[in-house]
């Protein structure tokens, strides 16, 4: 199958596609403003570039589109009819560089959460996507206490030794 652009049509095309500041980035990001979440936005000194970076929390946040990172079972991740080979290869190469980044990134002490596009594709879906990382996080910032269990063998905790009167 042909394209049905021109070389120089296509190109012009593919160039308006853009990596930063896309809408479902862009619905994430006002949904967690809105919970009194700060971020900074594609900071370039961390590996991968990160779409989100909460500082604060320790965590970054990678909003991947479908198509271009192959979000395994999604309907919108398919692979185009004409030029099959270039785009598997890309695509490939592309989830390849993910896991790279994310590997460095929790090597660094990040915790790394990937949000896909067709969790955002809705209105109200960035706000309930907002919502479950806000309690993620929360708990993060704020963990709850285990309680300790005592054991109930009352030989554990008792020296090796016998004890001895100070003195003698």
């Amino acid at each position: 199958m042909t394209d049905i652009f021109s070389t120089e049509k296509r190109s012009d095309i593919m160039s308006k596609i853009r990596s930063k500041g896309t809408k479902p980035e862009i619905k994430l990001r006002k949904a967690l403003y809105a919970r009194g979440f700060r971020y900074r936005t594609n900071d370039k000194r961390l590996p991968g570039t990160p779409d989100i970076v909460l500082p604060k929390y320790g965590t970054v946040i990678f909003v991947n589109g479908c198509f271009w990172h192959h979000h395994p079972g999604c309907k919108i991740a398919t692979t185009p009819k004409s030029n099959t080979e270039f785009w598997q290869t890309k695509i490939k190469r592309n989830r390849q560089r993910d896991l790279e980044n994310y590997w460095k990134l929790g090597e660094l002490g990040w915790e790394v959460i990937v949000v896909w596009e067709c969790e955002l594709s809705h209105a109200h879906d960035a706000d309930s996507v907002a919502e479950k990382l806000a309690e993620r996080l929360h708990k993060k910032l704020h963990p709850q206490p285990r309680p300790y269990e005592i054991p109930e063998d009352p030989e554990i905790g008792i020296a090796a030794e016998n004890e001895t009167k100070y003195g003698e």
